[in-house]
Order: structure tokens, then sequence, then C-alpha cells
């Protein structure tokens, strides 16, 4: 009967010390969040976990009670250095060391199935654990919601990536990656630079050389100037030149006068706005004193999100920043 007692109060120490370990780890936040995922242990747990103080109270009372009744009863069947040995190490390695190590990784899946008997201790406990709790909620206040940065997010998704059981993949990754930094980014990171921006001036007339001249660049819309280029008074789609009626007509005939302007400090996720309130695909840029300084796309902001390159089929040069940068070395080597 000694030994069965015994046995007993060893599983209940390893139950409360597992408990602790195990349920104060899992996040009431995670819980919640996998809980309305559908997830029914989460559902389980975040019952019993929500309350954090009164849960950790329940568990520690409980655990100092058995392992003191534990202490107390080797000691009625055995005397001196022999009962604290065997109680110390019964207690630290069957009801601390154990239990901690498989609640730790089995948590979820321990506590759910544990769920409704963690509900009785509290019942049973409540008197005394309740007035404790509620101390600690005000002078402490309740749990703190995990805030992660940027840099720690991507992290957390490469890891997950790369993660056998992952069920995000590669572009994925890519596609979160880029959502995530492309509000750090402004519009004169990404625009094309009026140095290599194919324009129009609104009084010159469509030709099939001209035509062939814009299909030979690969540009898909042109901005239209009156005067110079710092004048733009329009947005022509090279759509709109397939046809033969075009021929004969100026390109301020052709062209669309609804222009918009955006500032080259402007972050990218306030320019997508943009482009999605105006339904536009081009806007001119403009630098700090209204010169136009390039051009921006729909397409540049978006393959900042996919980070990623989207081909038009209009597009020959896809790297229009490259070619205005190198056409700026070749001015200064002369």
């Amino acid at each position: 009967m000694n030994y069965v007692i015994t046995i007993v109060l060893i599983l209940f120490s390893a139950l409360f010390s597992g408990l602790t370990l195990g349920l104060m780890s899992l996040g009431t936040q995670e819980l919640k969040r996998k809980k309305s995922l559908g997830d029914k242990r989460a559902a389980k747990v975040y019952e019993v976990r929500k309350d954090g103080n009164l849960l950790l109270c329940t568990l520690l009372i409980g655990n100092v009670a058995v392992n003191s009744s534990l202490s107390v009863f080797l000691g009625s069947i055995a005397s001196g250095w022999m009962a604290t040995l065997v109680a110390t190490s019964l207690i630290v390695v069957f009801g601390e060391i154990l239990p901690q190590a498989v609640f730790s990784r089995f948590a979820l899946s321990v506590g759910a199935k544990t769920a409704w008997l963690v509900k009785i201790f509290i019942f049973i406990f409540y008197p005394a654990c309740k007035p404790l709790a509620w101390v600690l909620d005000k002078t402490l206040g309740g749990e703190l919601i995990t805030i992660y940065s940027k840099k720690e997010l991507m992290k957390i998704i490469e890891e997950h990536e790369d993660a056998a059981e992952s069920d995000v993949d590669e572009d994925e990754e890519k596609i979160i990656r880029g959502a995530l930094t492309f509000s750090d980014k402004t519009v004169r990171e990404v625009m094309t630079p009026k140095s290599v921006v194919v324009s129009l001036d609104s009084s010159e007339e469509i030709t099939e050389k001209v035509i062939d001249r814009i299909q030979e660049d690969g540009q898909s819309r042109l901005p239209v100037y009156k005067n110079n280029i710092d004048n733009i008074v329009g947005i022509l789609n090279v759509k709109r030149l397939l046809g033969a009626e075009c021929i004969g007509k100026t390109a301020g005939q052709l062209a669309d006068k609804k222009v918009y302007f955006v500032g080259e400090d402007k972050k990218l996720d306030d320019v997508f706005g943009a482009f999605l309130h105006s339904h536009q695909h081009l806007f001119i840029v403009v630098g700090e004193f209204r010169d136009v300084v390039g051009v921006v796309t729909l397409e540049d902001v978006i393959e900042e999100i996919i980070d990623d390159e989207i081909m038009d089929e209009d597009d020959r040069h896809k790297d229009l920043q490259k070619v205005a940068k190198r056409q700026k070395k070749e001015r200064l080597m002369v």
C-alpha cells in the first residue's frame, strides 16, 4: 500500500510540474489564433490557459502540496538521511526533470488531453488561488502580447519555409518578404529615370516610323509633353497605336489627359494605394521642385511585393534603372 501511495504522489507531482511548464509556455495569443482556425486541441487548452495567473497559482500550490505530502509520507516509512535522499531523488528525477522534458515537447497534445483534469484542480483550489490570482492581475496586469518586428517576422517565415513539414513554399516566402519590406522603400528606388524614358511631344504626328520606333523601345505607356519634358500633358497607351486610324493624328490627340504625379520620396505602400484608387498604371515622378525625374508603374510596385520581375509582353528593357546608371557612368568617363 505504501508503494502505491508513493507512486500516486509521484505521478501527481509529475503532472503538476509538467503542466506548469507546458501550459504556461503556450501563449494565449497563439492558442486563440489556433482556436479560430479550428484547432480543437488549442480550444481545449485555451479554456484553462486564458486566466494565466489562476492557472499558475493552481498548479504551483498543487505541486507544493503533493511534494510536501510525498516528503512527509516517505519520512514516516523511513528515517534520517535515507528518507531525505530518496524523497529528493524521486521528486527531482520523476517529479520535475522527466515530466518537464516531455511536457515541453508535447505541451499542446498533453494539455488538451488533461484539460478536464486541470479544470477539476482549478475548482478544488479556487478558494485559495483566486485571491492570489486577483492580486497578481491587479499588480502585474494581463499577459503581454508578443509583437514582432518586420525583421523578426521575416526570419520566422524563412525558418518556417526551411522546415521539412512546412506548407509554405519558396515563392510564397518571397511574396511575404516583399510585402513586409516594400513599404520601407521609396519611389526613387524603383522608378525608371527620365533619361531612359521614351516620351513624345504632344504635337508630334503619329507615323509608321514613329510607331516602329516606339515598338522597338518596348514601353507600353509613354508620357506626352508640351514644349518640354517637365510639362507632361498626357499618357499614351501604345495599344492605341495598333489601328490604322491613329496614323496622321498627334500624340496629344491620342493621349489620355489624366496625368498623375507622385513625389520621388513617396513610400511604395502609399503609391500602391494610389494606383488602386486611380485605376492607373503609370505615374509621373517629380522631384523637390516639381521637375520630372522619371516614371513609376504599377508593375514596378508589384515587382517589389512579389520580389520578382513581371515580364510585360511589350517590355524589352526590364531594368531601365541599370541602363540609366550605365549611361551616367559613360558620361562621367568622357
